[in-house]
């Protein structure tokens, strides 16, 4: 049982005015929402508003009376100081290949962002790719994904900024590690699946001129197809379900980019799994065809082997297994176990050589 400190060994405490804290007024709004026949007060509808003057003094006075008092805390400079100590040391990621090409990061200790480098070869002189510190002044431009194509030719990679979740695709060439004219815009919840020269992508349309782009709903997830050196405009639409707006549609293509497997979840029903659908690109306008319907399980496709894919999934084993799937003769008893369930969780799977 814990020994309470001694009157002389206390622990350090806060002052005790956080109570007579006096928190600036917020005004209420006479705004009503309409469900039905029901009316529904929603006095603070105001600030959701972030692009207005009085959401941003509404913001400035909160963060005034929070940081006053958390200046009065004696020993807060003290964690600053030793926060920072342990966190200042080199870390560096395991490098990712693709022909002759090894891509990493590395954060030197206290940078906002690790910065990506590029090596040709195992005996090669890294060099930075691309720096999000010099991509901002406040250090809140973010790299997401980074991508090789299939060749290791281009690199294709998201930017986000301000801790946004809107996400800002470009594609560079490895060689000359200049930026090519492609870019493609309004991207959210979205991988990027190369094939041949060109990516899947998923994204919202864009927001009205009128509404906030970071506050507004978001509605009818899209799956595109990028192709190299055309505007995005031009680009062509692979999948929408206009029904179900709030279901989340992403695409993965496997190593050798002959299957695009369309992912569905249902967020706006709470279901934890995922559907999915997969479409042979090795067949000229072929579409895609259901594997797996329920949003009940967890399934991920790891990679194909020949026609048939291995996936992994939590069906009907909570700790994960692996099994081998025909995507066209798809029902549960023409499953094939590859990696049993085990009394431990499975925690990662991926295939080599």
């Amino acid at each position: 049982m814990p020994v309470p400190p001694s009157d002389d060994q206390q622990s350090p405490s806060v002052d005790s005015s956080i109570e007579t804290l006096k928190y600036p007024a917020t005004a209420a709004g006479s705004e009503i929402d309409r469900y039905g026949t029901e009316r529904v007060p929603d006095p603070y509808q105001w600030l959701e508003d972030d692009k207005s003057d009085a959401t941003a003094q509404w913001v400035t006075d909160q963060n005034a009376v929070t940081f006053g008092y958390l200046r009065q805390i004696p020993f807060r400079d003290a964690f600053r100081a030793r926060i920072a100590e342990l966190l200042n040391y080199p870390r560096i990621s395991a490098p990712e290949q693709k022909g002759r090409w090894l891509l990493f990061s590395k954060n030197d200790g206290l940078q906002n962002q690790a910065v990506i480098y590029l090596q040709d070869g195992a005996n090669g002189t890294p060099q930075v790719l691309l720096d999000p510190n010099t991509m901002s002044v406040d250090g809140t431009t973010r790299i997401g994904a980074v991508q090789f194509d299939g060749r290791g030719d281009r690199i294709a990679y998201t930017v986000s900024r301000a801790g946004s979740d809107w996400q800002t695709v470009h594609v560079l060439d490895t060689t000359t590690r200049q930026n090519l004219s492609d870019i493609v815009d309004w991207v959210k919840v979205s991988d990027i699946a190369w094939h041949g020269d060109g990516f899947f992508y998923s994204r919202y349309p864009k927001p009205q001129e009128n509404s906030s782009a970071y506050s507004a709903s978001n509605d009818d997830h899209q799956v595109f197809f990028h192709t190299l050196g055309t505007a995005q405009s031009d680009d062509q639409l692979v999948f929408r379900d206009a029904i179900n707006a709030q279901r989340f549609h992403t695409v993965n293509t496997t190593e050798d980019e002959r299957f695009a497997v369309l992912y569905i979840s249902d967020r706006g029903q709470g279901k934890d799994g995922s559907a999915f659908s997969v479409r042979d690109l090795s067949k000229p306008g072929s579409a895609f065809q259901c594997v797996w319907s329920p949003f009940d399980d967890q399934m991920t496709v790891i990679n194909n082997v020949g026609d048939k894919l291995l996936v992994e999934t939590n069906r009907h084993a909570p700790n994960g297994r692996v099994v081998l799937v025909d995507p066209f003769c798809a029902g549960e008893a023409h499953w094939q176990t590859i990696l049993a369930e085990r009394p431990n969780p499975l925690e990662s799977v991926a295939t080599a050589g």
